[in-house]
């Protein structure tokens, strides 16, 4: 496998201040580029701050018959998509640019702000409370369990920080690393005040998900999909992760595309622990033995931090608070999801560019 990168200066200038910029620099783009497009638009339920609309568009790009299709999607979870919105901007722009080109055969589709509400609110989930990437489930059977989280729930929520943290150590003494980080994040469906929560319906991303889906007939092509979010794992690395089941031929696929630096959350070699409901499942269902599903993970902070800015965040929105106390949080949201360091913006885009070449290659 070969890949070819442009030698286009990085210009982290393109990440955007807030959801409603980053929608209008997206959809300007479109106009511009030599290629084949179709743009759909999906309304979101709410508003934004400023009373704004939501949206989760897409773009196919490229031949409507491509029977090879890179997708690349950012704000699974909301507030992450200020990264996903940076290296989907990047790459439209090298293609309207002529920087990159797509391969015979091969179309790209963009999904933005899969869960629009949460980036413009700079929080994790819909309005709802819900994580995007725990609610592919059957609602119709019995709800996963998690029995860690509700030994931990008190704790998860006490003012008190330093008790917190205490607790949280104590059930890592006696349960071990994995399984705490699992209690706290592998996702729960009982508690819609908490973090991590998968829901009791499909949410707006799951239907925009399945509608793409099903109107793209994407199950009849081959596939490379990346999923963009940040904040866990190494600061700065963009660390591809891989849900399919090892020795499976989703993950034969894209140790080809990606090689070595692939890592398996059921195999203990990534920085995430196994999780119920993720997005993945949802297209691992239509995917032939020549296509796969990873997540791009931009880290920044350490997961103990990722946890206390979260429960924060829970708090702040479970329980009465003023509005400018939840305005100041979202700063600190925003800081260990997007960090305002030029190099940490500099990496994920380089990566960015880097993984996407990778795939378009590999198809």
């Amino acid at each position: 496998m070969s890949y070819r990168l442009p030698f286009v200066p990085l210009n982290t200038d393109i990440f955007p201040d807030c959801y409603t910029a980053a929608r209008q620099r997206w959809l300007a783009l479109l106009s511009g580029l030599p290629f084949h497009t179709k743009h759909r638009a999906f309304p979101c339920p709410g508003t934004g701050p400023e009373g704004e609309p939501l949206f989760t568009d897409s773009v196919w790009i490229g031949p409507e018959d491509g029977k090879s299709v890179v997708v690349l999607i950012g704000g699974t979870h909301g507030i992450e998509g200020y990264a996903g919105s940076a290296i989907q901007i990047d790459h439209l722009l090298m293609l309207a640019e002529g920087h990159v080109a797509l391969p015979e055969g091969v179309a790209l589709l963009i999904v933005h702000a899969l869960t629009p509400w949460g980036y413009a609110w700079r929080r994790r989930c819909d309005a709802d409370g819900i994580d995007l990437n725990r609610n592919f489930v059957d609602f119709s059977a019995p709800l996963p369990a998690n029995d860690g989280y509700a030994e931990l729930r008190e704790a998860l929520f006490l003012d008190d920080a330093e008790q917190r943290q205490r607790l949280l150590a104590d059930f890592e003494r006696r349960h071990g690393r994995i399984a705490l980080e699992k209690a706290v994040s592998a996702g729960q469906y009982h508690d819609p005040k908490g973090p991590f929560y998968g829901g009791n319906k499909a949410s707006h991303g799951r239907q925009v998900t399945e509608q793409l889906i099903a109107n793209y007939a994407l199950g009849q092509r081959d596939l490379a999909v990346i999923d963009l979010h940040t904040g866990l794992g190494s600061y700065g690395y963009g660390e591809i992760i891989c849900d399919h089941e090892p020795g499976s031929a989703g993950t034969q696929a894209a140790l080809r595309f990606y090689g070595d630096s692939v890592t398996l959350p059921l195999l203990g070699t990534s920085s995430s622990v196994p999780k119920t409901g993720l997005l993945d499942y949802a297209w691992h269902k239509i995917m032939n033995e020549r296509s796969c599903y990873i997540t791009l993970e931009f880290g920044s902070f350490s997961t103990d931090r990722l946890f206390e800015v979260l429960l924060r965040d829970h708090r702040l929105w479970t329980e009465p608070a003023p509005i400018e106390l939840r305005r100041r949080h979202s700063f600190a949201m925003l800081q260990h999801f997007c960090p305002a360091d030029r190099a940490w913006r500099e990496m994920v885009l380089f990566r960015g560019r880097q993984v996407i070449a990778q795939a378009l290659a590999g198809l």
